[in-house]
């Protein structure tokens, strides 16, 4: 997906960038596409010669599905867990602390406005 989103590729140009990265042939590229195709990330169009894959989804929005997916399963959904999990082993560091307030205080700030304007409904939105 990081190379669809840099830029547009043929099967080929995908097929010479991951072969350099991650040793994958024709083949493996291709099964990828159409299992990508399939979940609706990515699409097509004719090139002339070769099909033209493009995303379909944003980096954003595969960031956000993958770091839900990861939560459930390692933490049970629980953000509060992993974020104890890591003041246990003492891995956050002072700057990521007060980054931490800095998004929850956003969060706050953006609860307060919906439940104002009566928007927040407490729906979640993502790639299903």
């Amino acid at each position: 997906m990081n190379q669809l989103w840099e830029r547009e590729s043929t099967i080929t140009e995908l097929k010479n960038v991951l072969g350099r990265e991650t040793g994958w042939d024709k083949h493996i590229v291709i099964t990828m596409l159409s299992r990508m195709e399939k979940k609706g990330a990515v699409a097509h169009r004719d090139g002339g010669r070769a099909k033209i894959f493009y995303p379909l989804v944003t980096r954003e929005e595969v960031s956000m599905q993958e770091t839900r997916g990861f939560l459930q399963k390692v933490y049970r959904g629980s953000l509060g867990m992993m974020v104890n999990a890591m003041v246990e082993d003492q891995a956050l560091t002072d700057e990521e602390i007060q980054e931490l307030y800095g998004i929850l205080e956003q969060a706050k700030k953006k609860k307060a406005e919906h439940s104002r304007d009566g928007s927040g409904r407490g729906e979640k939105h993502g790639l299903q």
